[in-house]
């Protein structure tokens, strides 16, 4: 089964070069499976090779979830697992490339300089917020050790 016959264009390697318009010619995203060629041919293999990457990606997933609300790096083990499904099916390669381009969209407005100077702003009115908050507590209650308080 190669490219032509599946239906994608292009290889798992490269995929075709498409103008952009630019200098730099943009090359197109290929869809499917990246399993090697030999595995490919056979339909049990290729089969059974599905069902390991999909569990792979499953634990790797299961585990960023389990990091979630621990210290460490939950939602970059998630991506982790989902760009492992991504080397197979074609839903978590739509996934990954949405992710991106949201990603990518986000860091584009995080860096104009409007939006840089109003997130400025709301962190230090915050801040004072906060340590107006801190030290009016203090004031009132002074500052007290957990373990010495009496009852």
């Amino acid at each position: 089964m190669n490219a032509e016959s599946d239906g994608r264009h292009g290889t798992a390697e490269t995929g075709p070069q498409v103008a952009t318009g630019g200098d730099a010619p943009k090359k197109e995203p290929v869809w499917g499976s990246r399993a090697p060629r030999f595995i490919k041919r056979s339909r049990p293999l290729h089969l059974s090779w599905q069902v390991g990457v999909f569990i792979v990606g499953l634990g790797v997933v299961g585990l960023g979830v389990i990091l979630l609300p621990l210290p460490g790096p939950g939602w970059l083990v998630i991506f982790a697992g989902m760009a492992i499904w991504a080397t197979e099916f074609v839903w978590a390669q739509l996934v990954l490339a949405w992710t991106k381009r949201k990603v990518t969209e986000a860091a584009h407005r995080a860096l104009d300089p409007r939006v840089r100077r109003r997130n400025l702003i709301l962190t230090t009115i915050a801040v004072v917020i906060c340590a107006v908050a801190v030290s009016a507590y203090v004031w009132k209650f002074g500052v007290v050790m957990p373990w010495k308080i009496e009852q």
